[in-house]
């Protein structure tokens, strides 16, 4: 791996403010690991991203182009934009304007069912966490980094499908599990190659 990628990544203001949030959410985590509960809910906030990953993108970010300015420019900085210009490392990573409220919801609600502090932070450090896998595994499949393993260079090659044959399947981005599971992984050999993967707005 070129230490130059890992350096950009690092660098750019919304991931270095959120690896500065993860180091203590994990600290406090590490501290309460013999407990089960700290482990089941550490696991369950890795699974709450994991699938919010999907349902975020597909359902969100491939919302049908709004009517309302305000509106229509928000989504074209969380994701319309990024369809255009896949390779903008300004728009690569999602706006800690969007991710931080995402999260804060998810706590509260943790929490008031939990009503455990050690339990909700446990689970905000699993979100955060494969949040930046998340963010780590887009940032690969958009630069010229080749991944090592199989399943790494499986996954940015279905990424990059999404992008460049058809906006309308693979919105897995660490994982393909769900697209699987609902019918929006296809062999890209099958599919038509989209004349609006790379403009959001324009579909009917």
């Amino acid at each position: 791996m070129n230490a130059k990628y890992v350096k950009e990544f690092v660098a750019y203001p919304d991931v270095t403010i959120m690896l500065v949030l993860l180091a203590p959410l994990m600290g406090y985590t590490f501290f309460h690991l013999l407990s089960y509960g700290t482990w089941i809910a550490f696991g369950i906030g890795m699974a709450t991203y994991g699938i919010s990953e999907y349902v975020i993108h597909r359902f969100l970010f491939h919302m049908k182009t709004p009517e309302n300015p305000f509106l229509l420019k928000v989504i074209k900085r969380l994701h319309f934009d990024h369809h255009a210009y896949p390779d903008d490392l300004k728009l690569l990573f999602l706006p800690i304007w969007f991710s931080l409220p995402g999260f804060a919801i998810f706590s509260t609600i943790c929490y008031f069912i939990t009503n455990n502090f050690t339990l909700t932070i446990a689970y905000l450090a699993g979100i955060v966490l494969y949040f930046m896998i998340y963010e780590w595994k887009h940032y690969v499949a958009h630069r010229p980094i080749q991944p090592r393993t199989a399943f790494g260079k499986k996954i940015k090659k279905v990424h990059l499908w999404h992008h460049f044959k058809n906006e309308n399947y693979w919105f897995g981005v660490t994982h393909t599990s769900i697209d699987k599971t609902f019918g929006t992984y296809k062999d890209q050999k099958l599919v038509e190659k989209s004349e609006t993967a790379k403009n959001l707005e324009k579909r009917a």
